[in-house]
């Protein structure tokens, strides 16, 4: 029998190895590729898996340890820092979505229960999928990024809730008693975990962390026996994983737990996702072809829209409202875990899981590309986006200088802006400073630094700036195309400005000279040169080379202090 299962696992995972390598290829979430793969799989195909106890068993663990490291990374100090916009965003596009999703259900013929279902799991986004898409696109730290990742935490804090409502309903219940009991019974317990989170674990862990794999271990049996006891207490695995991780969040080597676990997280999600794509039902599924246009052109086009009017409303600008406004555009494994818990609580059939599976296939590969190509997208939009903006000054604009023409532009701070601005200072140039980073800006201002928040790759944002008017325009973004439209821009009204841009690619550094660079920098290659140079003029004399690493340290330290660390991912201007 084991050696069966074994067997079995190795074939599947070898197929969902090559379905995820063609994801890879065209620029999609691996979740889709392993749902592919559980289809491919499935009695309907290949009809290879028949051990389907041992893969449920595995793809629940999956589920716990996958909410598990969501909760890790929903530190519930962070709810003060998500600011306003999050919070309306958020609480506003779950309202919204599950009231209008919930009467299209109820016209397109479903139940009353079938149509909650389904309204509630359509109002969720992926917090896992745009971390990783705004990850590739170094957009994590951008206000959009971080007004996106706000909401998104908004909406993981409202699954707690309803996974520990819905995991507590048995069919008949008095909503009334069940509501009363819930609240009780769920709110000591999450006080009392609180409580252990705040006061007792950060000193326990702290005592673990000096044994890395006892802290990994410590993890695991912490998360199983909460998602244990919740189980015990009539809620779901699902719910009491989730808070586990929460109550960890606190600790101050949440990091570490979060990378030790998540190899393993990732290899038992893949088997949720196979298992759910194996159980699809497509017998009936051709009646669900319409319900399936229209909730995904809801979720496609709706959500967004929802994101834009509420940030509009706030008085952001159209391009920020856009570029949050697509990261809602999809619906989230919290919704296909949701449903799979209605399926197995008995409250809908598999054809329903079916249904909204497809769903979350198509707004996913939507979304996705929306999301990638959506600087490309903007400009073409741009003009009919105008109603989703007030008119007058906007709160995210941070302009912070009365010139119009400056000598130098510096697109992207960055941790190379500070050795630049000195020499800027030094040639007694004047310039302005453009970065996406609003913290950056505000730091800045407060310096009495002429900048403005801005990123390099919006048209409108170049067409404002005085171009034309620039003796040198210097970029630290490493970005090929936004290095190629910015280019282009200054080149069209300016011949004779300086163009310094960063590249990482000898090709794209090659086409940048051919489109009118004036210098490409080639951080890795740089860093080689520096040293040969050093060889060069020191020799073998220690003492020479210990006089560079004075001067270094002290340079380093000075940096330091003014609260620069090397930067994990690199930023936009």
């Amino acid at each position: 029998m084991a050696i069966s299962i074994f067997i079995e696992l190795s074939i599947v995972i070898i197929i969902a190895v090559i379905i995820a390598g063609m994801m890879r290829l065209l620029k999609q979430p691996l979740i889709i590729g392993y749902i592919l793969t559980g289809i491919v799989v499935s009695p309907y195909f290949l009809n290879i898996v028949k051990s389907t106890e041992a893969i449920s068993t595995f793809a629940q663990i999956g589920v716990a340890l996958l909410l598990f490291m969501v909760g890790l990374n929903l530190n519930p100090r962070i709810i003060k820092d998500v600011g306003k916009v999050s919070l309306v965003t958020g609480v506003g596009q779950v309202i919204f979505t599950s009231v209008i999703g919930f009467f299209i259900g109820k016209l397109l013929g479903f139940s009353t229960l079938v149509s909650i279902y389904v309204a509630i799991a359509l109002t969720f986004s992926s917090t896992i999928i745009i971390m990783k898409l705004l990850s590739d696109k170094r957009d994590l730290e951008s206000l959009y990024g971080r007004i996106s990742i706000g909401f998104l935490i908004v909406q993981d804090l409202i699954v707690i809730v309803i996974l520990m409502v819905i995991s507590s309903i048995p069919a008949g219940i008095n909503f009334t008693t069940l509501a009363l009991e819930t609240v009780l019974k769920g709110g000591g317990l999450l006080i009392l975990l609180f409580i252990i989170g705040v006061y007792i674990f950060p000193k326990i862990t702290r005592a673990i962390a000096k044994s890395q794999e006892f802290l990994l271990l410590f993890s695991i049996g912490w998360c199983f026996a909460i998602a244990t006891l919740f189980y015990y207490l009539n809620f779901s695995i699902e719910a009491g994983a989730l808070i586990a991780g929460i109550t960890l969040s606190l600790s101050p080597y949440h990091y570490e737990i979060s990378s030790r676990m998540k190899p393993l997280r990732d290899f038992f999600i893949v088997l949720f996702f196979i298992l759910l794509g194996s159980q699809m039902v497509f017998t009936n599924i051709s009646q669900y072809i319409i319900p399936i246009v229209i909730f995904s052109a809801f979720i496609l086009i709706g959500n967004p829209l929802i994101v834009m009017i509420l940030m509009g409303l706030l008085g952001y600008t159209k391009r920020n409202s856009f570029l949050a406004g697509l990261t809602v555009a999809q619906i989230s494994e919290f919704s296909l875990i949701l449903i799979a818990l209605g399926v197995k609580l008995g409250h809908l059939t598999n054809e329903i899981l079916s249904f909204v599976t497809v769903i979350g296939l198509i707004t996913i590969t939507g979304s996705s590309y929306m999301i990638i190509y959506a600087n490309k997208i903007y400009p073409y939009i741009s003009k009919y986006l105008k109603i989703f903006e007030k008119k007058g000054s906007k709160v995210d604009e941070h302009k912070y200088h009365e010139h119009n023409s400056h000598n130098i532009i510096l697109f992207g701070y960055n941790r190379m802006g500070y050795d630049l601005l000195e020499s800027f200072k030094k040639i007694k140039k004047k310039f302005l400073v453009v970065d996406y980073n609003p913290e950056t800006i505000i730091s800045l201002a407060k310096e009495g630094v002429d900048c403005r928040y801005g990123d390099a790759s919006d048209s409108e944002l170049l067409n404002e700036l005085n171009l034309s008017k620039a003796k040198m325009i210097y970029s630290t973004i490493p970005d090929f195309d936004t290095n190629l439209l910015l280019i282009n821009k200054i080149r069209e009204s300016n011949k004779k400005s300086i163009i310094i841009v960063i590249s990482h690619q000898i090709d794209e550094a090659i086409e940048l000279y051919d489109k009118g660079a004036t210098y490409v920098i080639m951080p890795h290659f740089l860093g080689g040169h520096h040293s040969s140079t050093l060889i060069e003029k020191h020799g073998l004399n220690i003492n020479k080379f210990l006089k560079e690493k004075t001067a270094h340290i002290e340079h380093l330290r000075n940096r330091k202090n003014m609260g620069y660390e090397h930067p994990k991912h690199e930023m936009h201007g």
